[in-house]
């Protein structure tokens, strides 16, 4: 162990010129009119020394695909004063009591046991880091650990101009600045509050002393418009703007055709700059970093979805309540808090550590099993403890159960042999005990409709198939209401239900593109005027809903109103329908079906300019009546 003190001597000596940018990026705080080429060099023959007289490695670090971290992220807050789309939900976020959140001691606890074991860069996240009072505190006792090469903070930028000057004289040697839009209305628009002014006075003064990174989460039908602006601004400001992979966490809504690929943005800038230059890549990068010749700075690429970087990731994150988390995809945590709060020694909690690392998988599960898992909110890649490999921390917190995730029903994949019984409408016994008991999350139902299937009538016939329904008057929540006691198709009977007054609104979004939007906006469509066709399709099916839904009552409707409105930022169009009566039964499904027929006939007036339409966030905002009571979405 005698190379462990001359590794130490060489950190030490190296810390104050070897500063790193972050992750990812060119590493040296430049200085105004220094050759980024030179500042480059420099730092590959620092790295190349240390590496040659680097000890050995700690094994408590090191996964069993034998990758090494050397990177921590440890997030100071679960608070944030911005609402980004992309990384938390528009109801916000359920907090965790502060008394479960890890106090300054702990932190820096944890900090030190990670960087004796051979951490060298920390990244301080969030929520907003900068709004923890003692943020610059922090920095500055991270600062003094030995080893400790580079203290990063990733920040929104509305609280940096105050803050910067104090946080480099504490130590903090690495910004990343979130900003995705070069538009001050658009700004508001994803961030949800104000502040566009005050973010672009944080970068002027991360330029001023020396920090560089800025990234743009790119969003399709949003910003992606917008990444020759960004681009260009490297040509008169040392920047190195990097574009980020639009990634799925728990209410950010996230679908793939909202992603725009590296390969796709890439292709976009090289059409006005094809003399754009690769870079060489960093060890254990994320960003795959591009120049254009003559310009100061340079643009990254962040390829989390399109193209993973796992094999080379030396990552591992602490969140805000104390939770290890070795791979921001990942869906597993252990409690260091816990441990650190009980007592632990810091063997005890290393060997926590190794296991956790130990466990690490080769990679992620890909972009789009990722967007089916269950993992935090952006927010809050550091709350709830949805999967785990060991054990929940608190017991009081239940094995998951996959039917109660955002509501999803449970699914189900069919072998050949299933298949063939369900078209004979012989289903196999185990099926039948697995109807009874939904909970399991074991099986799905599955309907298909087949022109050329013998399995017509005969399999809507009664049949030993449906288990028999109790007998008795009171039906319990466990029974299908629109099945008969014989497994046919019924509608339930309300004659006997008083009437009462009913109300319901429902609403959808339809995407139209740019080009579509602003015919539309001008009423410059050959099919005639959208709005009008729209709305009045929506009060129509309203009134013939059920004609349009099976086992849906008539209802006698008082009133519909069917609004549509422009919104120019996503080139969209929202709908929300309201319809209201007086009866025995709601008209939730009259409000849902007009909002949904509504957005089908602007589809139908514009497909003729676009097909990559989008009809999304057909949802029931509220309702009113009857004996469950109201229903609001918050």
């Amino acid at each position: 162990m005698a190379a462990q003190p001359l590794s130490r001597m060489l950190r030490r000596l190296l810390r104050s010129s070897a500063r790193s940018c972050s992750s990812g990026a060119p590493v040296t705080q430049p200085r105004l009119g220094e050759s980024a080429r030179a500042a480059s060099e420099e730092l590959s023959r620092r790295r190349q020394f240390l590496r040659e007289h680097a000890a050995p490695f700690s094994a408590f670090l090191t996964d069993s695909f034998g990758r090494q971290h050397s990177y921590l992220r440890i997030s100071l807050t679960e608070k944030c004063n911005l609402r980004c789309q992309y990384c938390m939900p528009e109801e916000g976020v359920p907090l965790t009591p502060k008394a479960n959140l890890l106090t300054t001691e702990e932190i820096l606890t944890l900090a030190r046991l990670f960087v004796k074991e051979g951490i060298d860069k920390i990244r301080l996240t969030g929520g907003e880091p900068l709004i923890r009072p003692d943020v610059v505190d922090i920095v500055a006792q991270l600062q003094r650990l030995e080893g400790l090469r580079t203290i990063g903070v990733t920040t929104n930028g509305i609280n940096l101009t105050r803050l910067l000057p104090q946080l480099q004289k504490a130590g903090l040697s690495a910004i990343n600045i979130s900003l995705d839009t070069l538009v001050p209305a658009k700004f508001e628009f994803i961030v949800r509050r104000k502040g566009f002014h005050k973010v672009m006075e944080g970068i002027h003064k991360a330029i001023e002393l020396g920090y560089n990174p800025v990234n743009c989460v790119v969003m399709r039908g949003l910003n992606e418009d917008e990444l020759l602006d960004f681009a260009a601004l490297t040509e008169g400001l040392p920047l190195d703007v990097r574009f980020i992979e639009y990634m799925p966490f728990d209410g950010n809504k996230w679908n793939f055709k909202k992603m725009v690929s590296y390969k796709e943005m890439l292709d976009t800038i090289r059409q006005q700059w094809p003399e754009l230059e690769k870079l060489p890549e960093e060890e254990s990068s994320t960003a795959k970093a591009f120049k254009i010749p003559g310009f100061q700075g340079q643009i990254s690429f962040i390829t989390s979805m399109s193209e993973h970087f796992c094999g080379t990731c030396n990552r591992l994150r602490i969140t805000a309540d104390g939770n290890l988390k070795v791979c921001l995809f990942g869906n597993s945590e252990v409690s260091l808090r816990d441990h650190l709060r009980a007592g632990a020694s810091e063997q005890e909690l290393l060997r926590i550590i190794g296991a956790a690392v130990g466990r690490k998988k080769r990679q992620h599960a890909g972009m789009f099993s990722i967007s089916q898992m269950k993992n935090r909110p952006m927010i809050l890649i550091e709350l709830f403890l949805m999967f785990h490999d060991s054990p929940p921390a608190n017991p009081s917190i239940s094995s998951w159960d996959p039917l109660h995730v955002q509501g999803l029903r449970p699914r189900m994949s069919f072998s050949s042999q299933m298949v063939t019984l369900w078209k004979g409408c012989r289903v196999p016994q185990a099926l039948l005990l697995a109807q009874q008991r939904l909970g399991s999350g074991c099986f799905q139902r599955h309907y298909t409709s087949r022109a050329d299937s013998d399995a017509n009538s005969k399999c809507l016939s009664p049949g030993s198939w449906a288990p028999a329904a109790p007998s008795g008057p009171q039906l319990t929540s466990e029974q299908l209401t629109h099945v008969d006691s014989e497994g046919r198709a019924a509608m339930v009977d309300v004659g006997r239900k008083p009437d009462t007054e009913r109300a319901a609104v429902a609403s959808a979004v339809v995407l139209l593109g740019p080009v579509a939007f602003k015919l539309v906006q001008r009423n410059q469509l050959k099919k005639g005027d959208a709005l009008v066709v729209a709305q009045l399709a929506g009060i129509q099916a309203a009134k013939v809903t059920s004609q349009l839904i099976p086992l849906c009552h008539h209802v006698a409707l008082s009133h519909v109103q069917v609004q549509l409105e422009l919104d120019s930022t996503r080139h969209a169009v929202r709908i929300q329908a309201s319809c209201r009566a007086r009866g025995p039964t709601g008209v939730e499904m009259e409000a849902l079906t007009s909002a949904a027929v509504a957005a089908l006939s602007l589809y139908d007036m514009c497909k003729a300019v676009s097909r990559d339409i989008v009809l999304e966030e057909i949802k029931l905002i509220s309702k009113t009546g009857g004996q469950r009571g109201d229903f609001h979405r918050a």
